[in-house]
């Protein structure tokens, strides 16, 4: 191959590779902008081994029990309760809410199993009692946009 050639198809990489991650940005900012509210609870964990540097580990109650149950696929449909807290319908009923999720490590992820913060902050989201996310109502992809104390107060 010529040099000009080799140099065209470095670009073209460059420009594809650039443009997806854009859009995929663009795809996540509209999510946050014009996704449905949801809120998951956090499953219960020890606060001590929670906070690790400037980060929160993050695990919900509904991933554990959508492993729990095995389900197949990798979307879930949740029901909103009056709050917009998400659970698992009951059986024989439908949920409102479809949901991505994705298997990692034998555990069930719904968008990220991290809060990220700035450093010496951790006291200030000790009290976070739920994840909230926005929800793409058509693909189900959901993004963490906060935590919540027991009252759906941002923290």
């Amino acid at each position: 191959m010529s040099a000009p050639l080799v140099r065209a198809l470095v670009v073209l990489g460059a420009l594809l590779v650039l443009g997806s991650v854009n859009y995929s940005i663009y795809a996540k900012e509209q999510i946050k902008r014009n996704g449905e509210v949801m809120y998951l609870d956090l499953a219960p964990v020890d606060p001590r081994s929670l906070m690790q540097g400037d980060y929160m580990a993050l695990r919900f109650a509904v991933a554990a029990e959508i492993a729990r149950q095995r389900r197949q696929g990798n979307t879930v449909s949740l029901q909103l309760d009056s709050r917009r807290i998400a659970h698992l319908p009951e059986p024989g009923s439908s949920g409102s809410l479809p949901v991505r999720y994705r298997m990692r490590n034998g555990q069930v992820w719904l968008g990220t199993n991290a809060y990220f913060f700035e450093e010496g902050s951790a006291l200030r989201f000790a009290p976070a009692r739920y994840g909230k996310f926005r929800v793409d109502p058509r693909s189900g992809e959901a993004v963490l946009v906060g935590l919540c104390d027991a009252q759906l107060k941002e923290l």
